[in-house]
C-alpha cells in the first residue's frame, strides 16, 4: 500500500471523517464482548475488537489499519474475481478497501460472496435487508466472542444495512445502535454504485 493511500486511511480525507452518532447511555454501560469504546475527536465512538467466522478465526486485523485502528479482513468473491476486503472496524463506518478492483456494469446489484480468509468457511446467510430500497436476500454472517451475539450486514456492495443481535440488552438499545451510519449509503465508497 503507497504511502499516501496509507496516511488518507490513517487521518482520513474528508469523505471518511468519522462523523459523531450518540451511543445510547445503556448501551455503553454494558458494552458487549467484542466491542469497545475509543475517543477520537472529543467524541465517543464503537469499535469493533473482536469479530469471527464459523470456525472461530478472529477477523480483526492489525497488518491493514483505518483511522489508524486495526480492520476487518473478509475473503470476497465478486462476479469471477476474488481478493480481500478490508472493513473500518468503527461501527456505522463503511471505508473499505478491496485488494483487487472488482469489475461491474453497474447495472445490476453487486453481492459479494464472502469467507473467512483463513478457512475459507463462508459467511453468507439468509438476510431480508431492512434498508430502504435495497431488497437483497443475502447477507454476511460475523460471530461477537462467545458465539451468542451477532452482527449481520448486507453482502450488496454498495448498501450500508447492518444489524445487531446482542441477547442481553433490550431491543430499542440494540436497533438504535443497528442504525448508526456515519457516512451513509456509498458516500465514502468508491463502488457504492456497484
Amino acid at each position: 500500500m503507497s504511502r499516501q493511500m496509507r496516511n488518507h486511511l490513517n487521518h482520513g480525507g474528508d469523505s471518511m471523517k468519522l462523523t459523531a452518532r450518540r451511543i445510547p447511555d445503556q448501551f455503553i454501560r454494558a458494552i458487549p464482548r467484542g466491542f469497545r469504546l475509543v475517543k477520537k475527536q472529543g467524541h465517543d465512538f464503537l469499535l469493533i475488537e473482536s469479530l469471527f467466522c464459523p470456525n472461530g478465526h478472529n477477523l480483526v486485523v492489525d497488518s491493514v489499519r483505518i483511522h489508524d485502528e486495526a480492520s476487518i479482513k473478509l475473503k470476497v468473491v465478486i462476479d469471477d474475481e476474488s481478493g480481500f476486503l478490508f472493513v473500518d472496524a468503527f461501527w456505522g463506518s463503511h471505508a473499505k478497501l478491496f485488494s483487487f478492483i472488482p469489475k461491474s456494469s453497474g447495472k445490476e446489484p453487486v453481492f459479494a460472496e464472502t469467507h473467512c480468509p483463513y478457512c475459507d468457511a463462508s459467511m453468507i446467510e439468509h438476510y431480508a435487508c431492512t434498508q430502504k430500497g435495497c431488497g437483497s436476500e443475502k447477507g454476511v454472517l460475523l460471530m461477537l466472542p462467545g458465539g451468542e451475539n451477532k452482527i449481520h450486514v448486507c453482502a450488496r456492495l454498495g448498501c450500508p444495512g447492518h444489524v445487531l443481535d446482542i441477547k442481553d440488552l433490550p431491543r430499542e438499545i440494540v436497533r438504535s445502535v443497528s442504525v448508526i451510519n456515519y457516512f451513509g449509503a456509498g458516500a465514502d465508497d468508491p463502488f457504492g454504485g456497484v
